[in-house]
């Protein structure tokens, strides 16, 4: 099924990991083979190196999106609902999503004062676009004719809304959803890297330029990667769930 194949596509990319480093003849702080990181990556989480950075992130992230993401879906729907607020608004969301997240941290973190709470606006930030697209496209999507038939038969706006064009939009903003999931992961360690003293953005950071620790780095990098895949699969149950096939 979709595990073995998971699975067998891991397995295939460690091997063919294996052998660049041992065909090319690699040094260690330049590539490291799977096995040492596997062996630093045991050593992190025996010495409690890698808990509270993975907690961190953690943390930032579920926030980050779950705030982002209600905002988004919010904005999404007024954007769907109102011309004028597409026309006002479109052009400063547009120009907000051109601006890079990573030079915008530093002024966020000392807007708000930095810890937790610029985190987590960062995280939110970098989910948000992408979400309320989603959002205003899949109300956008419904079928008219089923709007026109709820109308005919009494229904309010707010009941459409509801009822109606949120349930047909929910293949789409799932689609946002998804994006901004793994996203999230990648907005947490932006805020890290703008001023924090714990998260695997952070660890990254000690690893590379403190300890020159490569496997360490490749460890964090490989705990943010299943991060991310872990949100992707939580997002992805969850349609699977509230989205009929």
């Amino acid at each position: 099924g979709r595990i073995g194949l998971v699975l067998l596509s891991a397995m295939g990319f460690v091997v063919a990991w294996g052998l660049v480093v041992a065909i090319g003849d690699y040094p260690e702080y330049i590539l490291p083979s799977p096995l040492v990181v596997a062996v630093r990556a045991v050593e992190a989480i025996q010495s409690g190196t890698l808990q509270p950075h993975l907690a961190a992130t953690l943390e930032e992230s579920v926030i980050g999106f779950a705030v982002g993401a209600t905002f988004a879906i919010a904005v999404g729907i007024l954007l769907a609902k109102s011309l004028t607020a597409e026309r006002v608004l479109s052009p400063y969301l547009v120009a907000a999503q051109a601006i890079p997240i990573l030079a915008l941290a530093p002024l966020i973190d000392i807007w708000f004062g930095g810890g937790l709470t610029a985190r987590v606006v960062i995280c939110a930030l970098i989910v948000f676009f992408p979400i309320a697209i989603a959002t205003m496209v899949g109300i956008r999507g419904t079928d008219p004719l089923l709007v026109e038939m709820a109308l005919a038969n009494g229904a309010r706006g707010s009941q459409i809304t509801r009822l109606l064009e949120i349930p047909s939009a929910m293949p789409v903003l799932f689609g946002g959803l998804r994006v901004g999931v793994t996203l999230a992961v990648i907005g947490a360690v932006v805020a890290e890297w703008a001023g924090a003293s714990v998260g695997l953005g952070v660890l990254i950071n000690i690893a590379d330029q403190g300890l020159f620790d490569t496997p360490l780095m490749f460890v964090a990098l490989g705990t943010l990667a299943l991060l991310g895949l872990t949100f992707y699969a939580v997002v992805l149950g969850a349609e699977r769930v509230l989205v009929p096939r």
